[in-house]
């Protein structure tokens, strides 16, 4: 049951995420297979925008920032096959999936064109960007919804760990780019 839950908290947390104006799919139910799918996707994701900027960037703080993305996304990409394996889930493609990846390779085009200070810029602000967007909806899921215990909990421990993303994302905003 606790599997479960963290599963709709990474839907919850990677849907908000990447997508600005919800369609009509991401609002209906989505099945556990193709929950799995959309958290998996979002952490190859964000682990493609890091090893891209490990590749680009010649700036230390904005390495150790990607370095920080690769760790912390592998890590959910482990539990998350840990809980695929115990739940006998294989990831299901779906629209919500297939929407992340192909807004995903516009903004990597996009990122791809740039070099420099200003690679540096646009991967930073893109993590401002998203970090504040995910915080703002948990926090909002939080305080309109009323969740069992374990569940609430689970919501209130991703809070903490997006924290610590966007606290160093702005910090490397404001330190490098003067923003």
């Amino acid at each position: 049951m606790k599997r479960n839950l963290y599963i709709i908290i990474m839907v919850a947390f990677w849907m908000t995420a990447f997508s600005r104006s919800p369609s009509a799919q991401e609002k209906s139910e989505l099945s556990a297979a193709e929950i799995s799918s959309v958290a998996l996707v979002t952490n190859q994701i964000n682990i493609g925008y890091a090893k891209l900027a490990k590749e680009k960037s010649r700036n230390e703080e904005v390495l150790k920032f990607a370095e920080m993305m690769i760790k912390d996304h592998m890590n959910i990409i482990s539990q998350l096959a840990k809980i695929n394996k115990k739940m006998k889930l294989t990831p299901k493609d779906n629209p919500v999936s297939q929407k992340l990846l192909a807004d995903a390779a516009q903004a990597r085009i996009s990122l791809t064109s740039k070099s420099g200070v200003s690679f540096d810029k646009a991967y930073i602000d893109n993590q401002v960007t998203y970090h504040q967007e995910v915080i703002s909806k948990i926090e909002d899921l939080l305080f309109s919804q009323r969740y069992e215990g374990e569940l609430n909990s689970l919501l209130q421990n991703l809070v903490p760990m997006l924290q610590v993303h966007l606290d160093r994302a702005l910090s490397i905003q404001n330190k490098i780019f003067k923003i």
